[in-house]
């Protein structure tokens, strides 16, 4: 446990018939102010409540779930399940999904090392409980292989993803084919979930157990040695995929498809032409098809717009999109320091999907055209709801979204399990040095709607 660590909770396990092993950790915490009342009608968004997640240690959390995955969690705590946030069905409820696990950056003769310093963490999914100003963990899933052996958090394919380094950058981790970096969640009817991860970039359909079903990626990506069925269903233009920036919105529509968002502008036909541009990608999948049916220009607004007083359009992100309708999505344009919700509407007239923009030798491609539509591309329209960085209180790095009803929405960040780049994350035992940077919920109501 961290020295700088201020709280310590402890975890109870749970056991139902047909369900896994879940940690039940009820933690009250120190509480965090609550937005201010209006006195009359709401005429702005405002913050109602926020709830914090204590500290449960991540060996604990992780051992719990599937026994000696985690030897050493080097003080770290539970934390990143703000990768996605989903309503559960009863009020206050909530799935969510951690990431990959604690990683960072470290400088090695002049170049970025990724490390991950628990290396046996196990991505899970979370469900929570907001109960006034504290968030409480009620059931977790751990994500497994067909074997029954954990996913890992750690990079698949050599040459593609980053090298995996142990906390310190000093030595070489081994890449899993296994491993999964995920990010959105939706709950199917019939109990499954459904993820998207950011490696390869791929949809990840698994089971009410936790177990991985199916994992759909980009043609030609060529995993080999996966402990689950991998099936080539996605453009193979996502192969180009900035690093660290594949899927990290999902939405499931009324009807049961699928809509993915790719984080970032692709690196079409390189990594220049992606940070510049401000066209991302969004994909309809249809799980009964089991393929892509549609896919849509997405245009950022300028970075200056979203986050004043950024100038680096690279920082531009998707990290969120909610069905908030038949067709209709809140998709959440964000820097690290700000986000924006839009509404935008799935037209047929939008899809792009086989024409010109798929095939990576177009030139100029699609993510390097100054003005999409100028050029006879059909880019989804949308029209702002919100902008969270104009109501205060809400928290930075937010990449979960949740609708609660039609006036309230649920939001959550991701705390990066309180890590930071660079040597310094670590003390000299070893041991984190926490970034005190807490995971919340937060409600913000819309006077307006939806």
């Amino acid at each position: 446990m961290s020295p700088h660590a201020a709280r310590k909770r402890r975890v109870r396990r749970s056991v139902a018939a047909g369900v896994p092993i879940a940690v039940l950790a009820a933690i009250a915490v120190t509480g965090t102010a609550t937005g201010a009342q209006s006195g009359g009608k709401d005429k702005a968004p405002r913050i109602t409540s926020t709830a914090t997640l204590g500290d449960v240690p991540l060996g604990t959390f992780s051992n719990s779930l599937l026994p000696g995955t985690v030897s050493d969690d080097r003080g770290v705590n539970l934390g990143g399940i703000g990768s996605d946030i989903y309503p559960a069905g009863r009020k206050g409820e909530f799935w969510t999904v951690t990431d990959r696990g604690p990683n960072g950056q470290i400088k090695v003769d002049g170049k970025k090392r990724r490390t991950f310093p628990v290396p046996g963490f196990d991505p899970a999914i979370v469900k929570v409980r907001v109960t006034g100003d504290t968030v409480k963990v009620i059931d977790a899933l751990p994500l497994t292989t067909s074997s029954g052996k954990p996913v890992t958090g750690l990079p698949n394919q050599e040459g593609r993803d980053e090298a995996p380094y142990t906390y310190d950058a000093k030595t070489a981790l081994t890449y899993d084919p296994n491993g999964l970096d995920t990010e959105g969640i939706v709950r199917a009817h019939d109990g499954s979930f459904w993820l998207v991860d950011e490696y390869g970039p791929s949809l990840v359909h698994v089971s009410a157990r936790g177990k991985v079903l199916k994992r759909y990626v980009p043609e030609g990506l060529k995993l080999s040695g996966a402990d689950y069925p991998v099936v080539e269903a996605l453009p193979g233009i996502l192969l180009h995929r900035k690093g660290n920036r594949g899927f990290e919105g999902l939405a499931q529509l009324p009807g049961g498809d699928l809509v993915m968002a790719v984080q970032s502008p692709l690196s079409v036909p390189d990594e220049d032409a992606g940070d510049a541009s401000r066209t991302t990608r969004l994909l309809r999948f249809s799980p009964k098809k089991q393929k892509v049916t549609a896919e849509y220009a997405y245009r950022f607004d300028a970075v200056g717009v979203v986050d004043p007083g950024e100038d680096d359009t690279s920082e531009l992100k998707i990290s969120s999109v909610v069905a908030v309708g038949r067709e209709r999505l809140l998709v959440e344009e964000r820097t690290d320091k700000a986000a924006r919700l839009h509404v935008v509407k799935l037209d047929r007239g939008s899809d792009i999907l086989g024409e010109q923009w798929d095939d990576d030798t177009t030139r100029p491609s699609l993510e390097q055209l100054d003005d999409p539509a100028a050029s006879g591309v059909p880019v989804l329209a949308k029209r702002l709801l919100v902008d969270l960085g104009g109501v205060d209180g809400v928290p930075d790095k937010i990449e979960g979204v949740a609708r609660v009803n039609n006036h309230t929405l649920a939001l959550i960040n991701d705390n990066d399990f309180g890590m930071t780049d660079g040597a310094e994350a670590f003390d000299e035992e070893g041991r984190l040095v926490d970034s005190d940077v807490e995971t919340t919920v937060t409600y913000v109501r819309l006077p307006k709607g939806i």
